[in-house]
């Protein structure tokens, strides 16, 4: 291959735009309209316009992509990972069009991209399993009936998708028919598809992932594990590798039972093998992600292998330059910095980056997709860069860590780094006494009391001395004076008025929007009565679905419309 369009956004893109450059190849970027002066649009040697907000008209339009690949000379995609990292039908138009797939096959995708039949795969070469539906269920009445034979708790899993998407837990009969919608729904916004399955849930698990490799040549290779279990609404905040805690005899049934699916699966390129691990000790295998995962830094730092280089190897049809699981180098812990507030339950804030100064130092590592006078949109995940901290153990990583997360700083959005920064000292993460933290842990157990971020002032800039534009779909930079600019840049905004949906909550009977994104769908009309506690809407913001319940007991008089984007406080609803 020589050049390489990369299918995605943010760190990730820019963490394959870098490792293109160490292999030797070119690298072409994407852009939504509101990732124009992003950091990976900047970085990469070419960047082109996708042309559109939404992710179905861009970073999701399949013919769009393939049009700048033809028009750039990119001879190979890298889908990273989201979006369509893990879609069959993109990987087979990528090869159809004559390019280089930096992935698994197309057949494999589909394999264990259902997750029904990744399920099959691996009852066939004798991995753990819990009892789950052998098929998708076709409406809730099934999942009812699976709840009844096999008790509650209960997943419900995207058979088609990953990353914590189309995933909700049932503890409720009463919940099951609303959860089972909402999954339904946030699997066709995120994979474009809507079948779901069904499994028992195990309370309380260990979230434990095998990273594997494999090439072309019949090489399959057992990197090592990590501990994902810090999540919160099944996300992953904080991931370590190897794995703290294991037994030996687990370490080997994962890695055994990882190897054996891919092999079985003639898997090629990274992919990772996802198990639970209960409070008892019990391995329950859980998915296959055919793709780079977000934590994949925690594995290159205690391994030295670099994953991205090693996908490159692979679609360039040469050998893995590592054919045995290697020693651990030590261990590393990685913090995802999200751009989420955790005094107000992890709610998502888009807007301006006014500051991000990142740590550094002996054993700190920083990929960012964001950097100072970055904007974060709300119409994409929250994820503005990673922390990944190394030591030569545990506890010299920890150590490491306390200080780094001190020295990061970020303005004009939340962050997470509150969170991180108490997690790192309790008690139940440390694992003195044995370690507690499950993938519910944040909700169940995490009680230490966290302030909310202080709403940032937007601030005025009139030195603009440079700026994106595009040129017949292609970014450039133009360069102009800051006093040719500075009128325009004090001139008032023409029309300042917001719409009725757009007022800020002002009063006892406003329900105000508890964060910045689109409303999805009502579950109660104009007219209704409601109590306090009620849930009446779902709320969508960075791919993520949130219930919003009444503020109040009274009836509804007013509702933001379907589909409306609303900033965090403005009126959502009226219930006098």
């Amino acid at each position: 291959m020589k050049k390489v369009l990369i299918a995605n956004r943010g760190e990730i893109a820019v963490r394959i735009i870098r490792a293109c450059a160490d292999y030797g190849v070119g690298s072409v970027a994407v852009y939504a309209n509101a990732d124009i002066d992003a950091l990976h649009a900047r970085l990469a040697d070419e960047a082109y316009g996708l042309d559109g907000e939404r992710p179905a008209d861009t970073y999701l339009n399949i013919p769009r992509l393939l049009d700048i690949a033809r028009r750039s000379g990119a001879d190979a995609v890298h889908p990273g990972y989201g979006f369509l990292s893990e879609s069959e039908a993109f990987a087979r138009a990528v090869i159809d069009a004559g390019l280089i797939w930096i992935g698994p096959s197309p057949e494999t995708i589909a394999r264990l991209g259902d997750k029904v039949e990744a399920r099959k795969i691996a009852l066939q070469v004798g991995a753990p399993l819990v009892a789950g539906t052998p098929d998708p269920v076709t409406d809730a009445n099934e999942v009812l009936a699976f709840a009844d034979k096999h008790g509650l708790p209960i997943i419900i899993k995207a058979a088609f998708g990953g990353g914590g998407r189309g995933m909700k837990i049932a503890w409720r009969m009463d919940e099951v028919e609303e959860l089972y919608a909402s999954a339904v729904r946030e699997a066709v916004t995120a994979f474009g598809r809507g079948e779901c399955f069904v499994e028992q849930f195990l309370d309380k698990p260990r979230h434990i992932e095998a990273q594997v490799l494999a090439d072309m040549h019949g090489n399959v290779v057992v990197l090592g594990t990590r501990d994902c279990s810090l999540q919160r609404r099944n996300q992953k905040l904080v991931e370590e590798a190897p794995a703290p805690f294991l037994s030996d005899a687990q370490r080997s049934r994962i890695h055994a039972a990882a190897r054996d699916i891919c092999a079985a699966a003639g898997y090629t390129s990274a992919g990772t093998v996802e198990f639970l691990l209960s409070t008892g000790g019990a391995i329950s295998f859980l998915e296959v992600n055919t793709r780079l995962q977000v934590e994949h830094p925690v594995t290159e730092q205690t391994t030295g292998v670099d994953l991205v280089i090693e996908q490159l190897r692979v679609a360039d049809g040469l050998p893995l330059s590592i054919t045995e699981t290697p020693v651990p180098l030590g261990h590393s812990i990685e913090f995802r910095i999200n751009a989420e507030d955790v005094g107000r339950g992890f709610l998502p804030t888009p807007g301006p980056v006014q500051r991000f100064d990142a740590p550094s130092g002996p054993g700190v590592r920083v990929d960012s997709g964001v950097q100072s006078g970055s904007v974060v949109p709300g119409t994409f995940d929250s994820l503005m860069a990673k922390l990944i901290v190394t030591g030569a153990t545990r506890a010299q990583a920890l150590a490491r860590a306390r200080r780094a997360l001190r020295e990061f700083r970020i303005e004009g959005v939340a962050s997470v780094l509150p969170f991180h920064r108490a997690v790192i000292d309790h008690a139940d993460f440390l694992g003195a006494d044995g370690f507690k933290v499950h993938t519910r842990w944040i909700e169940s157990d995490f009680a230490e009391p966290l302030a909310a971020a202080a709403r940032a002032e937007p601030r005025h800039d009139g030195s603009l001395l440079r700026t994106a534009i595009e040129i017949d779909g292609r970014r450039m930079v133009l360069g102009l004076p800051a006093q040719l600019l500075r009128g325009l840049a004090e001139a008032p905004a023409q029309d300042s008025a917001t719409t009725p949906a757009q007022a800020a909550a002002t009063n006892a009977a406003d329900l105000p929007s508890p964060i910045a994104g689109t409303v999805q769908a009502w579950k109660v009309a104009v007219g209704d009565e409601v109590n306090e506690g009620d849930l009446i809407a779902v709320m969508e913001a960075m791919k993520m679905e949130m219930q919003v319940h009444a503020h109040r007991a009274g009836r509804v008089t007013w509702q933001a419309a379907a589909g409306t984007f609303l900033a965090a406080g403005t009126r959502l609803a009226n219930i006098e």
